[in-house]
């Protein structure tokens, strides 16, 4: 088998951080395997004369925190020639990010493997997706209105209001029926009405069990998750607003959540992902940058890049063959 070409499109690589970033793992599982890494930023790609291409940089990685990358050539291309493309850009989930997933629809289109699929990536928001799975959820409201969302507090009493387009807890709030803050935080999350909000119902056991992040590989959950605990003085569940981290075996319950809902991300290309749990009910389903891998191989020895890029082989193995019989 020729060796494969993999691109990675990401946020600067001499920004991440060393100890926690999936995408530097997955490299490194690539670099393993003999396959070329292809580095990419938003600012690479193009659409030129209706074809995908980008500035690629060939990359070795390291597994050491003082030097973990180094480019060793460059080159300009199409990007359907490439066998696989990982899309790994961080939100924010704007405009930018939209057009970057245009362009890698129409690399799809012209032979590149694409994962999280560049149509999907776009249909799934990660917060609202949820409501597509309303028998897994907390009580829920998608809105603009400020009215609206104060009948829902009215009617559960603590709630918890998310944008819809950023990530690592930003910008969450919890309010308490009569917070005096209450007006201000609504007016300033929704910019007077003009944007969307998710809000949910306040889950008492993100206290004590934490946010949980589950790893699903084609809809099929890895075992191991780890659950992501507030500080004393925070209340977010996530790793990088200070969280502290706890290894978990899925519960029965974790399992019938990702029953309902792995086979819809399997039939929209949604290859790695990650959603989040708190007690008994999905709040998120994170498929743009899903993170984690290295907090949970640490926990339990597990080697989930191994298992994604297994998968992965597989698909660039029988694209070939298809290709072979079509030739």
């Amino acid at each position: 088998m020729k060796q494969v070409r993999i691109g990675i499109v990401m946020d600067p690589i001499s920004s991440i951080n060393f100890q926690k970033d999936t995408t530097l793992v997955f490299m490194l599982e690539a670099q393993s395997r003999g396959w070329q890494i292809e580095y990419m930023e938003l600012a690479d790609l193009c659409l030129h004369n209706g074809r995908a291409e980008a500035r690629m940089r060939k990359l070795k990685v390291f597994e050491d925190p003082n030097n973990w990358f180094e480019f060793v050539g460059e080159s300009s291309g199409a990007l359907g020639d490439l066998d696989l493309i990982l899309m790994r850009k961080d939100p924010p989930f704007d405009i930018e990010y939209i057009m970057a997933t245009y362009i890698l629809e129409k690399a799809e289109i012209e032979g590149a493997l694409v994962f999280n699929k560049p149509q999907a990536l776009r249909d799934v928001n990660e917060k609202v997706f949820t409501s597509w799975f309303p028998q897994c959820c907390p009580p829920s409201i998608l809105t603009r209105s400020k009215n609206a969302i104060k009948k829902f507090l009215d009617a559960h009493g603590k709630i918890v209001i998310k944008p819809t387009n950023k990530m690592g807890g930003q910008s969450i709030f919890v309010i308490t029926k009569g917070d005096p803050n209450t007006n201000v935080i609504i007016e300033e999350m929704t910019q007077s009405e003009t944007r969307f909000i998710q809000a949910q119902a306040y889950i008492p056991e993100i206290e004590t069990v934490g946010d949980k992040r589950i790893l699903l590989i084609n809809g099929i959950p890895i075992d191991h998750g780890i659950a992501r605990i507030p500080n004393s003085d925070d209340h977010r569940g996530n790793l990088a607003a200070g969280a502290r981290a706890r290894g978990f075996s899925l519960t029965d319950r974790d399992l019938w959540i990702c029953s309902q809902i792995g086979p819809t991300l399997r039939e929209r290309g949604l290859l790695f992902v990650g959603i989040d749990v708190i007690g008994d009910y999905l709040t998120e389903i994170n498929v743009t940058s899903p993170t984690c891998v290295r907090e949970i191989d640490k926990f339990f020895d597990t080697n989930i890049s191994s298992l994604l890029f297994d998968k992965l082989s597989d698909l660039v193995e029988e694209r070939s063959m298809t290709k072979v019989k079509i030739g």
